[in-house]
């Protein structure tokens, strides 16, 4: 079986061919072509055969990481979207629940107030309500009322619906009806439910994940449709399997009715794919760096799981999402982030990116503005020789022109200043990985940093070394681990039912219907998929908190009849739950059980592990010694540093840094005072001492 991944980045588009009954594999990148995503994939999917000899008629599955719907939330730039929801309740996706992102901030942007997903006056309201505890009918649904809205919309150029009507989560009934209506009225309109998008309570946080499928939903469709006809052209016979926010693959026609559902898609392969690379060094317990030419991207693997967001940390440029998804935090800062200096006279790098084009100034294509990659190539810890593999070569003159620009605007000596940007980006993402662990109650220097992505090796032993995280390890293929973490997942489908039970008066007979009806859709799902029945498993699970609490923690919920046995085991999870989380537990406190949940999943054909290279030795690795500079506790000092190829170093030997290793799809810097080896699975260990 054949198998290609394909991660679409800011700057490159990653690409890794894997024959897997042989384990021959191979990666490529392409330049991502920005207006159309899909062209580099087509042109990275074809170019990987050609050098692979290989018919895309052999591939059997190609699995996609999509930034498409991601890059339409975090630039604004979606579908012109209309919402009907109840009478009365129009302002709810803006009012939110009066949060503010920044607490003690009296000028602060709130996005959905400041970049509203739909514009008020295509927010339509009608008659009708359902309430709760069961969903019954208060008041029918006035039909003519949602023709009208329909007819409003169209002629307002709206190209999206959201239908968002109160406690749908409970019945779906009056939601069905009125998307039905609009489809009649607008048959090349995309429309959806917020139901269908995230079947549970919270109604701001559900109307704006609805409001978010329909933003993203037309390019989303439009994109998947395009891209398997292209493939189909192509000569590409085997599935086309979507990246989930979730870490779990989806099927096209899943995708396309459920856009949100790629909202992070990309960036969950990357944690999936450092996971991996984790356990084949034997590591569980993992910080996933992911430095691309735009942003870097951090997960977090406890005990060999990646971990999940919760309800309250779940959103999407700043917009709450009420969908499963893996705990993942980005921020603006890449090989291409841009050093300047703000109003108040501050050095600052990134969030704004040359992006790929025109790119770094060390590109050679116009660009003028000092990025971290100029900063790299200034301090001698890139090779412009050697970049990618020397399939491009870098332009040392143009990098040193513009960090010198700027080095002369902050009253800096040339290589202070490139110094100077690699240490601001360096702390931002520092305290970036902070946020997800120590400001969570995770002690960081238990764990082992996964740097990964084109930038991540460059980077990842100074970032380690901020937080005393002891070791750093660098993939067989940093550049395009994401794409290798597409060859690591499953199919995976995900039902939710609201219970609102709580303990002592739990109606068992409920709730052992709520999860049997969620098996059985997600069985119907698996058999319109053509899931064989052997590969199918399923996982109950559910969120709890004390009553009186204002979120929940997600338990699983184990197999077997739903009885008093069984709930005596979930509260005593929770308890213990509750005690990790949060250091304590109120054994004698009611417990509420708001949601079950069932994830389906459908095991895939799977990358194997992988191997380093035999032989080798550091004087056959060696290319070339040459000057690099770096900061020690003497201030910046040039070291002679060794130069070395890679795939030529032999396993479990260990060399001291400074060292520069090269390889196609990245640079790895080990650093003075770190010894680095190559471990018999194929990635770098590197261990970090202190600074000299």
């Amino acid at each position: 079986m054949k198998t290609i991944g394909v991660d679409v980045g800011g700057t490159f588009t990653d690409l890794v061919y894997c024959n897997l009954e042989t384990g021959a594999l191979a990666i490529h990148k392409v330049s991502t072509t920005p207006d159309d995503p899909s062209r580099g994939v087509m042109q990275g999917v074809r170019e990987i055969c050609e050098q692979n000899g290989v018919s895309p008629a052999e591939i059997s599955n190609v699995f996609h990481g999509t930034t498409t719907a991601t890059n339409a939330a975090l630039e604004g730039k979606g579908a012109v979207t209309g919402m009907i929801t109840n009478d009365g309740f129009r302002d709810i996706i803006h009012i939110g629940r009066h949060q503010r992102p920044q607490h003690y901030s009296i000028q602060q942007d709130i996005p959905w107030q400041a970049r509203p997903l739909v514009k008020r006056r295509h927010r339509k309201t009608v008659g009708g309500r359902l309430v709760p505890p069961s969903g019954q009918e208060l008041e029918p649904l006035d039909e003519a009322g949602v023709r009208q809205a329909a007819e409003e919309l169209k002629a307002a150029g709206v190209e999206s619906v959201a239908i968002c009507f109160l406690f749908s989560y409970l019945n779906p009934a009056h939601e069905l009806r009125a998307k039905e209506i609009v489809e009649e009225v607008m048959p090349e309109a995309f429309v959806t439910t917020s139901a269908l998008v995230s079947p549970q309570f919270r109604e701001f946080e559900r109307f704006t994940t609805a409001s978010l499928a329909a933003f993203v939903g037309p390019k989303v469709k439009k994109y998947i449709a395009d891209l398997g006809a292209a493939l189909h052209s192509l000569g590409v016979k085997g599935e086309l399997r979507i990246m989930a926010s979730n870490g779990g693959a989806s099927t096209p026609a899943m995708v396309s009715e459920k856009p949100a559902l790629t909202l992070l898609s990309g960036l969950a392969a990357g944690v999936l794919g450092g996971g991996w690379i984790g356990a084949q060094c034997g590591r569980d317990r993992l910080i996933t760096f992911d430095i691309g030419g735009t942003s870097a991207d951090i997960g977090i693997v406890v005990d060999g799981q990646c971990a999940e967001a919760d309800a309250r940390s779940t959103e999407i440029a700043g917009f709450p999402l009420l969908q499963p998804m893996l705990d993942i935090h980005t921020i603006g800062a890449g090989g291409g982030s841009i050093a300047h200096v703000d109003r108040g006279g501050a050095f600052r790098v990134g969030p704004q990116s040359a992006g790929a084009v025109p790119g770094p100034a060390a590109y050679g294509r116009g660009g003028t503005l000092p990025t971290v990659t100029d900063a790299n190539l200034v301090l001698g810890r890139l090779d412009p020789e050697d970049f990618l593999g020397g399939a491009m070569k870098l332009d040392p003159e143009a990098a040193e022109r513009a960090v010198a620009a700027f080095a002369d605007t902050v009253g800096m000596s040339l290589h202070e200043a490139a110094e100077g940007i690699l240490t601001i980006v360096n702390a931002n993402m520092a305290n970036a990985i902070r946020s997800r662990t120590v400001q969570k109650g995770i002690d960081p220097r238990g764990f082992a940093l996964v740097a990964m992505g084109g930038a991540g090796p460059l980077s990842g032993a100074e970032v380690a070394r901020m937080l005393s995280i002891p070791e750093v390890l660098v993939p067989p293929y940093p550049g395009i681990t994401s794409a290798m973490g597409l060859l690591t997942t499953d199919l995976k489908y995900d039902a939710i039912r609201t219970q609102f039970q709580v303990s002592g008066d739990i109606d068992t007979d409920r709730l052992a219907r709520d999860l049997d009806a969620m098996q059985a859709d997600l069985t119907a799902r698996f058999d319109a998929d053509d899931v064989p029945m052997d590969s199918r498993g399923y996982q109950r699970l559910g969120d709890l908190r004390y009553v009186g609490q204002g979120y929940e923690l997600r338990v699983p919920i184990g197999d077997g009849p739903v009885d008093a046995a069984m709930l005596a085991r979930l509260w005593e999870d929770f308890h213990a739950a509750h005690a990790r989380e949060y250091g304590h537990a109120f054994a004698d406190s009611p417990i509420e059980l708001v949601n079950v949940r069932l994830v389906g999943t459908a095991t895939l054909p799977k990358l194997e592990a992988l191997s380093a290279p035999e032989g080798g030795s550091l004087d056959a690795a060696l290319v070339r010694t040459k000057p690099s500079i770096f900061r020690t506790d003497a201030g910046l000092q040039t070291f002679e540093t060794p130069v070395y190829r890679r795939d030529r170093l032999p396993v479990s030997t260990p060399f001291d840094g400074p060292a520069i290793l090269l390889q196609t799809d990245s640079t790895t810097v080990v650093p003075p005072g770190a010894v680095a080896e190559i471990h018999p699975s194929g990635s770098i260990l590197m261990r970090l001492g202190e600074t000299q």
